[in-house]
């Protein structure tokens, strides 16, 4: 068997708030990290060497693993369409969709007038990715007058977009690419202008510049002072007016452009407080306001004047309700729509324009009876009609496109996901458990299974989890689930605190201060799930990406003896000294949700007494497979790099394998199929590390 890595330990101290601490492998961090996200071939070449060490040996311990790994790739692209199309959008004369060809790997974006006819082809997504190691799509949008199609892409998977402007009628470029950029922009309603949003060198979007469309003449619109906030683009769906958005995770402020005078500086529609948030959705002749303010820590609709949008203005809508948090607003001409979620589950609610009174009252719901299922409302298909489209799935159900009339209450079945290889939904079955906290809080699970599965502790389960910035793991269908569920396992998602499942305050009850709550919830529901013969320790796999990477470093400290394996991509799991080096990508932003341990001694010994890396033990520890990108602006190459290398240095048990996608960023390899390979790995480590621990 090839050697593990064992990279050079050259200690560095570092003291901030009258606290010192070492670090082995700070070295691993290439001083020139940003030139790095924009050309991987700079890096320095003692730290490639040792990544290309560590992909070699990952890629010779796991080399058993390759059919297995070939064959889950083979199963999850039999449940892909080979060709596929969306459902198209309407807008004027035309309806726009976007289409794969048989096996490609990038879609086509197209439009043919509406009702059908003659196709055109607006992007070739495809072509465009084969000129590329690694091809990213941005936002992509047309113009207006559907002239013009704009599109950013990311050809090094760095964020770091390219956005480009394409005549329609001559299929040509048209006007100078906008460089470093994030991605975001915004196409003026009279098609004349172009807003676009500037990347700064720490991955910040801190300007918004306007250009004319068909020319390079960029004039700054706004330029955010706060490091920490950051900026967003877009336009009302009424068409009226250009919105922009500024703040972090607990604070934000709206900045309106009117339509009808482009070119005026953007007006603060209502003064930013800290820690209340709000969105403007335009309706007619007023807002309505999605916002936490006078203590609605679910969120409340409220409305103003659109000439008068100051706080003072405001007046409530839809009152708060604890427990039913308010995630998103859709408006047409006669309809106001909104999804709130409640217990883990979103249901839509909608009301007609001049609504009086009670509106919850007099809301129409769609809802579905399951225990764990997932509506996402696209919303109003068209300002001047009354249609909404929206997504049903769950755990069993592939996802359905309905069309939902808001005049008649009339849906339209529009599209069902396909799964070629078949897929019998009454063969599983989901539930919705609830595991017991530490502090007697009820921790949502969502568990899949085949009919069939024994509840007696002999099924391998693989326990996904993520927990952070509000973001919830709702109960959607999984196509690549089924390679193991098919094969006996419990398909397993811990609804942790962190997330926004049960409300904005589940989140607030893992942010900060309370983050311990979501390490702590994950091993409350392994061992409720264990205590209920769904799996038993030393057959669990863990499992999370980014912030969830942190939850799996976590957890493998916390509670090693539970689980066969551990599988982290891109996990975020040096987590004291990436919040504390201000010239990092995203740091002084996070520190609202985290802390902020350069200033704050409270905020330091609590992201200490947790960081992954900070606090490996010298005990055994499973399997554990670290993931990373080379290009990834989030979650920097060297965390994974680092914590494995220590893991090796002070705990035992193992194998630690580290594999750095080298072509490749947050997001790992694109491509619709290519992306099932790391997919795959992930299955297949996790089979591995069961069969290892328990003999096979």
């Amino acid at each position: 068997m090839m050697q593990a890595p064992r990279p050079r330990r050259d200690s560095r101290a570092i003291t901030q708030l009258g606290r010192t601490r070492h670090d082995d492998f700070a070295w691993m961090k290439d001083e020139n990290w940003q030139q790095v996200l924009r050309d991987p071939g700079i890096l320095r070449a003692d730290i490639a060497a040792h990544l290309r060490e560590e992909n070699a040996y990952a890629e010779a311990v796991l080399t058993d693993i390759e059919p297995l790994r070939a064959a889950l790739v083979k199963e999850m692209i039999g449940r892909i369409p080979p060709a596929e199309e969306s459902v198209p959008v309407p807008d004027g004369a035309w309806e726009y969709y976007a289409r794969y060809a048989d096996g490609a790997q990038h879609p086509l974006h197209a439009r043919r007038p509406r009702g059908g006819g003659e196709e055109t082809v607006l992007l070739d997504v495809d072509a465009l990715a084969k000129q590329h190691p690694y091809y990213a799509l941005g936002g992509a949008a047309h113009s207006d007058d559907h002239a013009l199609y704009v599109y950013a892409e990311d050809v090094q998977g760095s964020e770091v977009y390219r956005i480009q402007v394409k005549n329609l009628a001559s299929g040509a470029l048209c006007a100078p690419p906008v460089e470093s950029t994030t991605g975001a922009f915004a196409i003026s309603p009279d098609s004349q202008w172009l807003f676009w949003t500037y990347r700064d060198d720490n991955g910040r979007p801190s300007r918004i510049y306007r250009r004319p469309i068909r020319s390079g003449e960029d004039v700054l619109v706004f330029d955010e002072p706060d490091a920490g906030f950051f900026l967003q683009i877009g336009v009302s769906a009424s068409r009226k007016w250009v919105v922009i958005e500024r703040g972090d995770h607990d604070t934000n402020e709206t900045l309106l452009i009117p339509a009808a005078d482009i070119t005026a500086p953007p007006v603060t529609a209502a003064p930013l407080v800290r820690g209340e948030r709000y969105s403007l959705t335009h309706w007619n002749d007023r807002f309505i306001i999605l916002t936490n303010t006078q203590g609605a820590v679910d969120f409340q609709l409220m409305w103003t004047p659109d000439n008068a949008t100051d706080r003072a203005h405001w007046r409530s809508f839809v009152p708060h309700e604890a427990g039913r948090y308010l995630v998103g607003v859709s408006a047409c001409e006669n309809y106001l729509a909104w999804a709130e979620r409640r217990d883990g589950n979103v249901t839509i609610q909608i009301v007609p324009r001049g609504v009086q009174g009670n509106v919850r009252e007099q809301a129409t719901t769609i809802a579905v009876d399951e225990p764990a299922f997932d509506l996402t409302m696209l919303g109003a298909l068209e300002y001047g009609g009354d249609v909404l489209r929206y997504i049903y799935e769950s755990p069993t159900t592939p996802a359905h496109w309905y069309d939902y009339d808001m005049a008649t209450h009339q849906r339209a079945l529009r599209k069902v996901r396909e799964v070629p290889s078949g897929h019998d939904a009454s063969q599983y079955v989901v539930q919705r458990l609830f595991a017991v906290a530490a502090d007697g809080a009820a921790v949502p699970i969502t568990a899949l299974m085949r009919r069939d599965t024994p509840l007696d502790g002999s099924a391998p389960m693989l326990l996904y989890g993520y927990g952070s910035y509000g973001i919830a793991m709702d109960a959607g269908f999984s196509t690549t689930a089924f390679s193991l569920v098919d094969r006996g396992w419990v398909y397993a998602i811990a609804h942790v605190r962190g997330g926004s499942e049960k409300g904005w305050n589940w989140f607030l009850e893992g942010r900060g201060r309370h983050k311990p709550n979501t390490f702590t919830d994950f091993i409350a529901c392994a061992k409720h799930l264990i205590a209920a013969g769904y799996g038993q320790s030393g057959r669990i796999v863990a499992h999370g990406g980014s912030a969830g990477g942190l939850l799996m470093g976590a957890v493998a400290n916390l509670a090693p003896e539970l689980f066969a394996g551990i599988a982290a991509q891109v996990p975020f799991v040096d987590m004291l000294n990436t919040m504390s080096d201000v010239t990092l990508p995203l740091t002084p932003p996070e520190w609202p949700e985290w802390g902020n341990p350069l200033e704050d001694e409270e905020a330091y010994d609590l992201i200490e007494g947790y960081s992954p890396y900070d606090n490996i033990g010298a005990k055994d520890y499973p399997p554990i497979l670290a993931m990373g990108g080379l290009s990834d602006p989030r979650v920097t190459y060297w965390e994974p790099a680092k914590w494995i290398a220590k893991l090796r240095t002070v705990a035992s048990g193992g194998p630690f394998l580290c594999r750095i996608n080298m072509e490749a960023g947050h997001g790992g390899s694109s491509g619709r199929f290519k992306r099932l390979e790391e997919v795959a790995l992930v299955q297949a480590f996790a089979i591995w590390a069961v069969a290892r621990v328990n003999g096979g």
